[in-house]
């Protein structure tokens, strides 16, 4: 029953962000979007936009590699971790050499999340602080930075084109990206497809993934196979939607001589990510399985249990919520601490919403 509580209240979440989107899209966001064309100019710098150089990455160094591999298996007696038979990555890899530690959200919205919420400065001083907190936790993982913006966020208005999403301006990912620079950060451009699909909305931002800090996120909860508005039930993705975005981010990795790109696939129900076994694994691309589900710490424990632990793929992460993982008893947020203690493998990525 528990397991069964955090589905619903995810997809009140849902519905809620998917209301709001709906309010903001028509009355709210020439202003969002005019207060995000001066975003960077407030933080003095310019979006980091440049055109990227092809580049040698010293290899990785494999017994590191499989030495950290062990290391965050933790306290796993099953086999299943660290997952067996995984390639080498390309050099330049951040997992597991680094834990990622990302706050998400939208520039238009003070409610999809910490990113959104506070004034840009605030807001990376805010990071700087759980950063040092999850260095201070974990002495023997240094901590990479990250800014991961929802840019295709679903919406309660099907749009002109019926496909119930709205892709986010350019203007908006330059801004983030300057945020990012200022921090050190790496990005993920986070993708909602709601009635659209992930092979129409993935080659739209393919001019950021040429860039080595930019990296990619998909959204199960809101990709609608069977033509459901988002909101209303928990979406799904296949292995094949998965491979297909790690095979395109791998041509881009090869085509431009970068570094391996992360994969972030939210998960917190079993149907949201089906045919595991079938993901593949490639040099270029580290697929990080996320626990999205927010709730008191226990039933956080058992969904990362069931969907994350139990369906190894290659890499695990673990979402934490300012306001929605305390808003039932012991109303407490998990602490970097906590999370390491509790958690097997230990998540590798960090996310705050």
């Amino acid at each position: 029953m528990k397991l069964k509580s955090v589905v619903f209240s995810a997809l009140f979440a849902v519905c809620s962000l998917v209301l709001f989107t709906a309010c903001s899209q028509s009355s709210g966001s020439k202003t969002a979007g005019k207060k995000a064309d001066t975003t960077a100019k407030a933080t003095g710098e310019e979006a980091d936009t440049v055109s990227v150089v092809k580049s040698s990455y010293p290899p990785t160094d494999k017994a590191k590699y499989d030495e950290l591999l062990k290391f965050n298996a933790h306290t796993d007696t099953s086999g299943r971790w660290p997952v067996k038979n995984q390639p080498y990555p390309l050099g330049g890899a951040i997992l597991p050499f680094k834990r990622v530690v990302a706050f998400y959200g939208n520039l238009y919205s003070k409610r999809m999340g910490i990113l959104g919420e506070l004034p840009p400065n605030e807001m990376l001083a805010k990071l700087k602080s759980e950063v040092k907190a999850w260095e201070k936790a974990d002495p023997k993982t240094p901590v990479q930075p990250a800014l991961h913006y929802i840019a295709v966020v679903a919406q309660g208005d099907g749009g002109k084109d019926g496909k119930y999403r709205y892709r986010m301006p350019f203007k908006q990912i330059d801004s983030v990206l300057a945020l990012a620079k200022k921090a050190h950060a790496i990005v993920f451009l986070d993708v909602q497809v709601a009635l659209s699909n992930i092979q129409a909305e993935l080659p739209l931002f393919e001019k950021y993934l040429k860039m080595p800090q930019v990296h990619f996120g998909m959204d199960p909860e809101f990709s609608m196979k069977d033509g459901t508005k988002p909101g209303k039930k928990i979406g799904t993705y296949d292995a094949a939607d998965v491979n297909y975005v790690s095979n395109y981010l791998a041509n881009i990795v090869k085509k431009n001589g970068l570094p391996p790109k992360i994969l972030v696939v939210h998960r917190f129900t079993k149907k949201m990510v089906t045919n595991y076994k079938n993901i593949k694994l490639r040099p270029e691309v580290q697929i990080v399985m996320d626990m999205d589900g927010w709730g008191e710490p226990d039933l956080k424990t058992g969904t990362y249990r069931y969907f994350i632990n139990q369906e190894p793929v290659q890499f695990t992460g673990f979402k934490l919520f300012y306001k929605n993982d305390i808003k039932k008893a012991p109303h407490h947020m998990l602490t970097p601490q906590e999370v390491l203690s509790r958690y097997s493998p230990y998540p590798i990525y960090i996310q705050y919403q």
